[in-house]
């Protein structure tokens, strides 16, 4: 398996008219000590100022640009000429390249598959060893309390099940974007607050033999479990995106809610407890996002993920030296 290393990264979201340059943005990740950073599109300008920093990328493509990448394998093979082969030349560490982000399940969906193939031919003919992958929400999932029950729904049990088996060919992770925040907003009648915040000191969730204090290691082992009916068990998952709104829908999205789970998450993340499911094993996670972005939509708590103002001072305090 591809190694999965415990480690913080942020994802650079970039829907917004007042957010820094690039060069500036890396120079507040190195000086926050914060070595991975996620891209959901190709950026020259932030991949020219990455050169030499250090921090190691997850670069996604375009959700649009699927459906070329996955039946033209010289548009593919172009776009890691474009996006990828420069910077490794000049000292850009890529990590994963991610084939979409959450189209599955979509109309996008049968694109993923085709689209990781032709990446991943792309960069093996380049001499390139890049783990190629896609990013899920949870959204394709059918079932998932309790966790050992978790399962994809009929409609991406076929799509899922061939990436899982592609993903385990070669050795790499499957991308989950894991929101605590969003299931505890849907149900707030069977969830505590403190079991979506991991503040919880006891035991919420008895699933056989396994105790969950956290919905965080609920949800990621729910889809460990979904990645087994499908013959993926032994897929690791990387959490591409978790975080908390400090703002947007009242009393849950406060300054103090948001501060809490993201230092909560990475203490735990960052430890070796794993999840009960996977204990001991480590969880690469991403935290959501750098910056507020005043240009996403809707208006309200999809503006309010950041960590950072786009003058970047802090929105509050994360300790990434847990």
């Amino acid at each position: 398996m591809i190694d999965v290393e415990a480690g913080i990264g942020v994802n650079y979201g970039m829907v917004g008219d007042n957010l820094p340059p690039p060069n500036q943005v890396i120079s507040l990740l190195q000086s926050e000590n914060i070595t991975r950073v996620r891209l959901f599109a190709p950026n020259h300008d932030v991949l020219l100022a990455l050169r030499g920093s250090g921090i190691e990328v997850v670069l996604g493509t375009l959700n649009e640009d699927l459906p070329r990448l996955g039946s033209d394998l010289s548009f593919a093979q172009n776009w890691v000429q474009t996006n990828v082969v420069p910077y490794v030349g000049n000292n850009v560490h890529f990590r994963y390249i991610s084939a979409g982000n959450e189209v599955i399940p979509s109309e996008l969906a049968e694109n993923v598959l085709p689209a990781m193939k032709n990446l991943d031919l792309a960069l093996k003919g380049v001499n390139l060893v890049i783990p190629v992958t896609t990013a899920i929400s949870t959204a394709g999932l059918e079932t998932s309390y309790p966790p050992s029950a978790g399962a994809f729904s009929e409609n991406v049990i076929p799509i899922m099940g061939s990436i899982a088996s592609f993903l385990a060919e070669t050795n790499s992770p499957l991308l989950v974007n894991v929101y605590p925040y969003f299931a505890y907003i849907y149900n707030q009648g069977d969830i505590w607050l403190d079991y979506a915040l991991l503040t919880s000191n006891q035991i919420i969730v008895r699933d056989g033999k396994l105790g969950y204090k956290y919905l965080f290691d609920a949800i990621l082992d729910a889809t460990y479990s979904a990645l087994e009916k499908i013959g993926g068990g032994n897929i690791n998952i990387v959490v591409s995106e978790s975080g908390w709104p400090s703002e947007g829908n009242g009393n849950i999205t406060t300054i103090t809610n948001a501060c809490t789970y993201n230092n909560n998450l990475i203490h735990h993340v960052l430890g070796i407890t794993g999840t009960p499911k996977r204990p001991g094993k480590s969880i690469e996670t991403y935290v959501f996002a750098i910056f507020n972005e005043d240009e996403k939509n809707p208006p309200g708590t999809e503006r309010n993920f950041g960590l950072f103002y786009p003058n970047m001072t802090e929105v509050y305090h994360v300790n990434f030296g847990f």
